[in-house]
């Protein structure tokens, strides 16, 4: 598997993949209803993202920025490599056993973030199709 081209090519996927999360009607929902503000860290591109639940007057379900100057608490803090997240959306990386061997670190609420993995299940064929159809590099 190759690994991302840059790290504006990252961030681009990545914010195809929220987006998909956000607008899907299931999912975005769920996700809004769950509401469970994360930080995650790609230490090897130099990126943190955090992500939170649309607010009652806010018309999204997820709202991310790619940054720590947010006027949010991270209930759930996640760091991993983007060739992690990568296997993630694709379905390949199971996070508990990511976890236990380190390849994902955490802190905070990590059984809050584990309820969210089968809320965000139907992402992965969406992603594979966006990878196979633009970026076939990062298919793993």
């Amino acid at each position: 598997m190759g690994a991302f081209a840059s790290t504006e090519e990252f961030r681009a996927v990545m914010d195809r993949v929220f987006a998909l999360m956000r607008d899907d009607p299931e999912m975005g929902p769920r996700l809004r209803a769950a509401d469970v503000p994360q930080r995650h860290e790609y230490a090897d591109l130099g990126l943190v993202v955090n992500i939170r639940a649309g607010r009652p007057d806010e018309d999204h379900h997820l709202v991310w920025e790619w940054s720590d100057d947010v006027d949010w608490t991270p209930r759930v803090e996640m760091a991993m490599d983007s060739e992690i997240a990568n296997r993630y959306f694709q379905g390949k990386e199971n996070i508990a056993v990511a976890i236990a061997r380190r390849r994902i670190r955490t802190a905070g609420d990590l059984r809050a973030a584990l309820a969210l993995v089968p809320l965000t299940k139907p992402v992965h064929a969406r992603y594979r199709d966006i990878l196979a159809a633009e970026y076939p590099h990062l298919v793993a």
